[in-house]
């Protein structure tokens, strides 16, 4: 019973953890692991029921802690299962454009086996990450059909490659936070008369083997943020975030920027770890503004990464326009300027 205690009262207690705004990894990684915890809590409700002594208060109590933290974990995470009602995306559409994103694992050398997934969606644009000068020789083959590319490969398990079939417009490769951190901004033509802004990112997690906290990747989703609100056209985020949709910073940086989440209502699409079924969180993100809409989404197949990549097409809505940016309060303000400053530190 002693180490049923000990697990309550850790399962009860963590999943507050992200709430104190630490970023040292350990208080962010309750923050990944709310689905695993789910149901772990649940587990441990139904022992204690069957071998729990409710004589005294410790058992009362760390019960009731653990169905508090269950509610407040289900209220963080329901509006991404396919449970959450949502309005299914049938605008009128005046122009779609197709999208594989794929965090690639560095050390993977199975290269045929993401052209076989590109081979199969046949994207417009195909965006890696993770992929340095061997990936880019591995994916070379796809080149003629992809005839725009930018490159940004280095070693530190942090390249980053862009293959178009569409030309690429005012295309810019930025290291915001960190040297060897790449960043891409560039334009694409959906339609004669419209163009989309995508920013693909790949932000370095806290965790105990990289940064330890999670300064540096919060100021780059600020950063990004801060630059979206200058912009007047449709844009798209995409990328390994190394973050989870229901964070404080994730959910701040859809406030400032308007953009919608198109997971919600579809389901988590966890894409890492694609190796590990039973420890997998949904790190991989796109977002988008209001004048468009996804019409289809889908997990690839396992590639050899420890990362699924993820297939998109991206419409824009008929005769709609680019809205303004949604206002800010003064504790909004505070916050950001806060994430912003820890990463100078």
């Amino acid at each position: 019973m002693i180490a049923l205690y000990i697990l309550g009262l850790i399962f009860a207690l963590s999943p507050f953890l992200p709430a104190t705004g630490h970023p040292h990894w350990f208080f962010r990684t309750a923050d990944f692991v709310r689905l695993q915890s789910i149901a772990i809590e649940l587990v441990l409700i139904f022992l204690f029921i069957f071998f729990g002594n409710f004589n005294g208060w410790i058992d009362w109590a760390i019960v009731l802690g653990l169905v508090i933290a269950l509610i407040y974990q289900i209220v963080k995470v329901f509006k991404y299962s396919s449970f959450y009602p949502r309005k299914k995306p049938d605008f009128p559409s005046d122009g779609m454009i197709s999208l594989l994103a794929a965090n690639v694992l560095q050390t993977n050398t199975h290269y045929e086996k993401l052209i076989a997934e590109i081979k199969e969606h046949d994207p417009d644009i195909v965006v890696t990450m993770e992929s340095n000068k061997d990936w880019e020789k591995g994916l070379s083959k796809i080149e003629k059909s992809y005839p725009y590319q930018l490159k940004a490969p280095n070693e530190f398990f942090y390249g980053m490659h862009v293959y178009s079939k569409k030309e690429l417009n005012n295309a810019v490769i930025k290291h915001q936070i960190e040297d060897h951190v790449p960043s891409m901004f560039l334009d694409v033509e959906i339609s004669q008369s419209q163009n989309i802004h995508f920013c693909f990112l790949h932000p370095a997690p806290p965790s105990p083997t990289e940064n330890e906290t999670s300064a540096e990747r919060d100021a780059e989703l600020m950063l990004t943020a801060h630059q979206i609100r200058e912009i007047d056209m449709p844009i798209v985020v995409c990328g390994d975030m190394n973050d989870v949709v229901w964070s404080r910073v994730s959910r701040m940086f859809k406030k400032m920027t308007g953009m919608i989440d198109p997971r919600i209502g579809r389901g988590f699409f966890s894409t890492y770890s694609a190796r590990y079924w039973f420890m997998r969180f949904p790190l991989d993100h796109l977002f988008h503004t209001k004048d468009l809409f996804i019409g289809k989404m889908m997990r690839s197949k396992n590639f050899g990464s420890d990362h699924f990549a993820m297939y998109y097409e991206i419409h824009h809505k008929r005769k709609t326009t680019t809205q303004d940016n949604p206002k800010m309060t003064k504790d909004d303000k505070e916050y950001v300027e806060d994430l912003l400053s820890r990463a100078e530190e």
